[in-house]
């Protein structure tokens, strides 16, 4: 069976059988892979640990016909641990994997932005540079912008009109003037306006000075809008905990 070696992030794992598991990776060259661990379960295993969500890994597989199979198991880092001990960032951090598989559906597709975004997010969050939801709301914008809808924060999403305009279009992909602006657009303030521009393009020193009332709206904003993309709620949404925004 052909053999290849790759870096990549643990999304999830699932038992199988009495000693296994299931493994999803989202990897560096070959996207999104799902492999089968062998005895991982057992308590003399040296790599289950390593295989457990939010590990960044090196690893070698087999290739299957329906599932690969692990071999060999390296880890880089693992930022499960250090998550584990902060609720708000553990939430976020488990929003985060949901997302990198969800906007991965071809298995073994190239991703290689995706993967680049998603090990970038981690580190940040497991180091606490930022806010936990602002971290996971950049994430979520930019993760969707490399999917193929980026939206606009600045200019009129239909037409191009030069910003700022506050009205907040799902459908048309970002904010509206007025003359474009459909029925049932939201009204955003113009704080939280700025705030999502900042959040998706990187602008950190607008969005850590932010107030809560800005960081609850954009939240809304951002999970209507992945929603209206994914076609389907992220389980894992609801359960991030906001509470420091």
């Amino acid at each position: 069976m052909p053999v290849y070696r790759d870096e990549a992030i643990v999304l999830r794992a699932q038992k199988l059988g009495e000693a296994d598991r299931i493994v999803t990776l989202l990897t560096h060259r070959h996207g999104r892979v799902r492999a089968v661990a062998r005895g991982v379960r057992k308590t003399s295993s040296r790599i289950g640990a390593r295989l457990e969500p939010f590990g960044h890994v090196d690893v070698q597989l087999y290739e299957g016909r329906a599932l690969d199979s692990i071999n060999q198991v390296e880890s880089i880092a693992s930022y499960g641990a250090t998550l584990a001990r902060d609720y708000p960032r553990w939430t976020a951090g488990m929003a985060m994997l949901e997302t990198a598989e969800r906007l991965t559906p071809e298995e073994r597709e190239p991703t290689i932005p995706q993967f680049a975004l998603l090990v970038a997010g981690l580190r940040s969050l497991a180091a606490g540079e930022h806010d936990a939801g602002l971290t996971l709301d950049s994430y979520l914008l930019r993760s969707v912008a490399i999917a193929g809808w980026s939206p606009s924060f600045e200019d009129c999403a239909r037409c191009g009109e030069p910003g700022p305009h506050r009205a907040v279009s799902l459908a048309s992909g970002g904010v509206v003037c007025g003359s474009c602006r459909p029925p049932g657009s939201a009204i955003a303030s113009a704080p939280t306006v700025a705030l999502l521009g900042a959040l998706l393009s990187g602008d950190w020193a607008r969005a850590d000075i932010s107030e809560a009332r800005e960081r609850r709206e954009a939240s809304g904003l951002v999970a209507a809008y992945v929603h209206w993309h994914l076609e389907r709620n992220l389980r894992s949404l609801p359960l991030v905990d906001r509470t420091g925004a």
